[in-house]
């Protein structure tokens, strides 16, 4: 079936504000708002178009002289574990995994304090009240999901030791945030949750795990080249990233089209362009 939006939805830009991944630049994102019937197809249209969700809302960078930041997602029938990345499956094998519907709890936002302040205590989101983080989990208008993982804690018993939230697109997974006990830093609870995301794309028959944005030479970001074969979005299109060194983070007055023509590219549920 197709799907045709009544309205076109707005575009907008954000105000300049320093970048969490390159020291001394400067990032702005172009976004929209994301309501209505129409809020799944949407999703899944402009997150293939290298757009991201957070709450209500689909966003993807705009810088004016940088285009370092590019959509990056895991093309899941060509995956292939690392030897590093089987040790990280076995290391957590005593995890038990429940997908429930998009609700926060105690026990999650008191895993996420730790978890911030063990690793991020300099981040966005250092400051984020039990409020906040129950709008992070809740506020979605399309088909989100919490999955938790626990451990056994003796006694029968078992606690929380990561949780993800997860949208479900029509062409994948999309992992929007994720978090860990720090505790088990040494298990490679980020990789395992990656991990076990692709298995469940796999069971599901969905072709890709989309995992956010990537950025050359980030050191925040190094880690999702490791899930070859990964693509990334570029120059409007995805692709293959292949050797990622190859790649370098532009930085140039031209390196971003103007708003208006980006806007004008993006393609909606109608497969029309938007027009002005």
């Amino acid at each position: 079936m197709r799907h045709t939006l009544p309205i076109a939805p707005q575009f907008y830009v954000t105000a300049p504000q320093p970048c969490p991944y390159l020291a001394g630049r400067m990032e702005r994102k172009l976004f929209t708002a994301l309501q209505g019937e129409y809020a799944e197809k949407l999703n899944d249209v402009l997150s293939q178009q290298g757009f991201r969700r957070s709450q209500n809302v689909l966003y993807r960078p705009s810088c004016a002289e940088c285009s370092a930041c590019m959509s990056a997602r895991v093309r899941v029938a060509d995956f292939k574990p690392s030897k590093s990345q089987r040790r990280a499956l076995n290391r957590n094998a005593d995890l038990r995994r429940e997908a429930t519907s998009p609700w926060a709890t105690e026990e999650q936002f008191a895993l996420f304090r730790d978890y911030l302040e063990q690793r991020h205590s300099d981040g966005g989101m250092a400051d984020m009240d039990i409020f906040e983080f129950a709008a992070m989990i809740e506020e979605t208008p399309v088909r989100s999901r919490v999955i938790e993982y626990s451990a056994p804690a003796g006694t029968g018993s078992r606690e929380l030791a990561a949780v993800c939230l997860t949208d479900v697109l029509e062409d994948g997974l999309s992992m929007v945030y994720s978090f860990f006990d720090p505790a088990r830093a040494s298990d490679s609870l980020g990789t395992y949750i990656i991990m076990d995301h692709i298995r469940i794309a796999q069971e599901a028959g969905l072709p890709y795990v989309y995992l956010g944005y990537w950025v050359p030479g980030s050191a925040k970001m190094g880690y999702k080249a490791k899930f070859g074969p990964l693509e990334i979005y570029k120059d409007g299109a995805w692709q293959d990233i292949g050797d990622p060194e190859a790649h370098k983070a532009s930085m140039h007055p031209l390196s971003t089209a103007p708003i208006a023509e980006q806007v004008s590219q993006i393609s909606l549920p109608d497969s029309q362009p938007i027009r002005g």
